[in-house]
């Protein structure tokens, strides 16, 4: 076996034969002759020259794993759950308020629903299930919806304690054999024409839902365009919102509802609905849920 030495002293490289090549020269084996141009020796000389410069290196770095090269976060940087529970939270409420409000117009109980020339109750015939007097004065004995029955009262009562006459109720609920009967006799003393622009024809009436009144202060102006003048049709006007009631058919009105002004006519769609019709500025029911 070769050994390679190196004396840092005197620079230089020596070879020597270790215990057993000398045993074989001593049992007459010819040991291998070294030559430092064969390639054996020449590879020998680099690394021992290499490794004693201290040039070599250990095994090479190994190349960090990309979740260790990643950026943990701090325990300051991480977001509770619950935080982002609320987050969340926040968000949904955010485009929750943000959403169009939707209305029901269809279902004939709904207090939004539209009934018009165009848009008759389904069923034609429908008859609400919760009727009941109302304490107002009511000659013609017609019930209203129980939804609407204490901001109707309260409406009464509040016009009374403003010095204004006792609100009567002059319609009610009519139901689709009434409205039948109603518009016929228009019809044979008007024409179909005429009574088209006053009166609904069955099943497109709003008194039939239960949620429209007719009201008068007993001044003579029942059912008259006088009752706008009126201080109780003036006070109705301006504040009939603040109970859910909206005034229906205005002149303003009369190109989308096709029917005459009607100061005396009131429709219960609730209180929220109604302070927005308000609001909005909209002459009509049509204009405001966007059906005009």
């Amino acid at each position: 076996m070769l050994v390679f030495s190196y004396n840092a002293a005197q620079p230089a490289f020596s070879l020597r034969l270790d215990s057993s090549q000398q045993a074989s020269r001593v049992r007459g084996m010819r040991p291998h002759r070294f030559h430092p141009s064969t390639p054996l020796a020449a590879a020998l000389l680099i690394c021992g020259a290499v490794a004693l410069a201290g040039c070599a290196e250990a095994d090479p770095p190994k190349k960090p794993a990309a979740s260790d090269t990643a950026k943990k976060p701090s325990k300051k940087d991480e977001k509770p759950a619950a935080d982002n529970a609320a987050d969340d939270s926040a968000t949904d409420d955010a485009g929750a308020a943000n959403a169009p409000v939707s209305y029901d117009l269809d279902s004939p109980d709904s207090v939004t629903v539209l009934v018009n020339k165009q848009r008759p109750l389904n069923p034609i015939t429908f008859e609400p299930g919760d009727l009941v007097l109302p304490s107002l004065p009511n000659p013609n004995g017609q019930p209203v919806r129980q939804v609407m029955l204490a901001d109707l009262e309260r409406l009464a009562a509040d016009a009374v304690a403003a010095g204004l006459p006792q609100p009567i109720l002059s319609s009610g609920y009519r139901s689709y054999q009434l409205q039948e009967s109603l518009f016929a006799n228009y019809s044979a003393n008007y024409g179909v024409a005429a009574a088209d622009q006053f009166s609904a024809r069955p099943g497109h009436s709003e008194h039939q839902t239960g949620l429209a009144v007719d009201l008068d202060d007993g001044s003579g102006c029942n059912l008259q365009a006088c009752f706008g003048n009126t201080a109780l049709g003036q006070w109705l006007r301006d504040n009939a919102h603040r109970y859910g009631f909206v005034l229906r058919y205005t002149e303003a009105g009369t190109p989308i509802t096709g029917y005459t002004a009607e100061p005396w006519h009131f429709r219960y769609v609730g209180v929220e609905v109604a302070e927005a019709v308000r609001a909005s500025g909209a002459e009509t029911l049509e204009q405001f849920f966007g059906v005009a």
